[in-house]
C-alpha cells in the first residue's frame, strides 16, 4: 500500500473536516464536535496536521500542537490520531504518529502528550507499544468558552 505522509493543506481541510467527525461517531461523541470547516480556515494558523493519503483521499490524520510544560518543558500535545476502519492494521497510525514524534524531535521538544479513552483497548495496547506511559490518575479538565 502506497500511503503518502505529509503536513496538511488548507486544500485538505474539507477531507480532514469529515474524518474528524467520522472520528467523533467512533468515539460515540458526535456532538461535542463545535468546529466548523470555515473556522478550521479562519484558524489555519493554528491549525497542526499531518495527514495519510493513499489514492488522492485523506485516510487518517494526526493534529497536535506545541505545549509548554512547567515540570518538563516543551513538548507536543498530540490532539487526535485517527485512521479509516478499512485502513486500520496497515502501520499508518504509527506513520502518522512518527511524523508528530518528529516534529516533537525537530523542535527540541522534551515529550508528546496526549489523551486516550479508558475502553479504547486497542489504542492502548499500540500506545504501549510505542513505550507510551499511561497516566491513570489524572483526569482532564475542559472549561469551553
Amino acid at each position: 500500500m502506497d500511503v503518502t505522509i505529509r503536513a496538511a493543506r488548507e486544500e485538505d481541510f474539507a477531507q480532514i473536516y469529515q474524518l474528524i467527525r467520522e472520528f467523533a461517531h467512533f468515539i460515540k461523541t458526535p456532538e461535542k464536535v463545535a468546529i466548523t470547516l470555515p473556522q478550521m480556515i479562519q484558524d489555519k494558523d493554528h491549525f497542526q496536521c499531518m495527514v495519510a493519503i493513499y489514492q488522492d483521499q485523506i485516510i487518517g490524520f494526526a493534529t497536535w500542537f506545541f505545549a509548554y510544560y512547567s515540570w518538563s518543558g516543551k513538548a507536543v500535545y498530540l490532539d487526535d490520531l485517527y485512521v479509516k476502519d478499512q485502513y486500520r492494521g496497515q502501520a499508518i497510525g504509527t506513520a502518522l504518529m512518527d511524523a508528530v514524534i518528529a516534529k516533537a524531535r525537530e523542535a527540541g521538544c522534551k515529550k508528546v502528550r496526549w489523551q486516550v479513552s479508558n475502553w479504547n483497548q486497542h489504542a492502548i495496547e499500540f500506545y504501549k507499544k510505542r513505550g507510551a506511559q499511561i497516566d491513570e490518575v489524572e483526569i482532564n479538565c475542559d472549561l469551553v468558552l
